[in-house]
């Protein structure tokens, strides 16, 4: 008797795993290791378009994958303009800094002097009518006409402005006028002379009246 009795109390203070497939309690937190091969090919370097419309750039966030398979992202908050015909590129690394040598440190000593290059104008000018000229991302409408409308058309994205005239101008079709004015067009209506100006995106305008005809400022 004493013998089963015995027997009976050792059973009960034994503790048995209820199942011996899943890792014990204090190991949840070790990852699951696998043979299997997950290696990728090294990020050097990725682009990303922008789309015509895009002019600030307020946060870039990036989706990263763990060890343990879980997803989890990260995001850096900025508040800048940006050019959308320039790509955002994405790399890794470190940016190397050149040592300069004793030459180069005695030249940068050295002020020198440049004149600043001016902004190249593209003019147009093709007989009898207005004449049209590009400085950065305004054009100049040099006329003495009154502009009496202008607007804006999509797809392709266009700005028409009209002119009032009863005087028939030289109607021309000007093409890669400029890498943001990509093409020109004069034509005669009744009354008035239409200049549409074609354009590589999406833009607003501002359209303002000055001494010697009219500027369209894209922004």
């Amino acid at each position: 008797m004493k013998v089963l009795s015995l027997f009976a109390l050792l059973i009960l203070t034994l503790h048995a795993r209820e199942n011996p497939f899943f890792p014990p309690e204090g190991e949840k937190d070790i990852f699951i290791t696998t043979n299997k091969d997950n290696s990728k090919i090294p990020l050097k370097q990725a682009a990303i378009t922008l789309p015509s419309q895009a002019r600030v750039l307020q946060k870039v966030t990036i989706e990263l994958k763990n060890l343990d398979g879980s997803i989890e992202t990260k995001s850096i908050e900025l508040d800048n303009s940006i050019d959308w015909h320039l790509p955002i590129f994405i790399s890794q690394g470190y940016r190397e800094t050149a040592v300069p040598t004793p030459k180069e440190k005695e030249l940068s000593k050295t002020t020198t002097t440049t004149t600043p290059t001016p902004t190249k104008k593209n003019d147009i000018q093709n007989g009898i009518g207005p004449k049209l000229s590009v400085e950065g991302k305004s054009l100049k409408v040099t006329t003495k006409n009154e502009a009496v409308r202008n607007f804006l058309i999509a797809n392709p994205h266009r700005i028409v402005i009209d002119f009032k005239s009863s005087a028939e101008v030289t109607s021309f079709v000007k093409k890669d006028f400029d890498k943001v004015f990509q093409e020109v067009r004069v034509g005669n209506h009744k009354n008035y002379y239409r200049v549409v100006i074609e354009l590589d995106g999406f833009y607003k305008y501002n359209f303002k009246k000055v001494d010697d005809g009219y500027i369209v400022e894209l922004k």
